[in-house]
């Protein structure tokens, strides 16, 4: 089963655009080996745009305040986290993004 990375498709900017399913549409487009998905909501609406990392046998990581210029930086975080066994050691790859990270739960 691939990996899957998981965006929050209600999460609203500060003007109140959500941003989530273009997002998962452009990532969609950028990237192999990982399933892109959208979901209703990821709990975390303080700090838009949300999004998660899962996959079987790995760490699963819970981003916040993701933002639509990130695209590159999750990109280099899906190539990253589908080589992981069983997490990311260095996320330095990853942009950004690295300091988006809220939580990990262990594989």
């Amino acid at each position: 089963m691939k990996p899957r990375i998981i965006i929050c498709e209600t999460c609203a900017s500060p003007e109140g655009r959500t941003e989530g399913p273009e997002f998962a549409r452009a990532l969609k487009a950028r990237v192999d080996g990982v399933s892109v998905e959208t979901v209703a909501c990821l709990n975390l609406c303080d700090e838009p745009m949300a999004m998660a990392l899962r996959g079987e046998g790995q760490d699963a990581y819970l981003f916040a305040g993701v933002q639509p210029g990130d695209l590159e930086d999750a990109v280099a975080l899906c190539a990253l986290y589908r080589e992981a066994a069983p997490g990311i050691e260095d996320a330095r790859k990853a942009g950004r993004l690295r300091f988006c990270l809220k939580g990990r739960i262990p594989a």
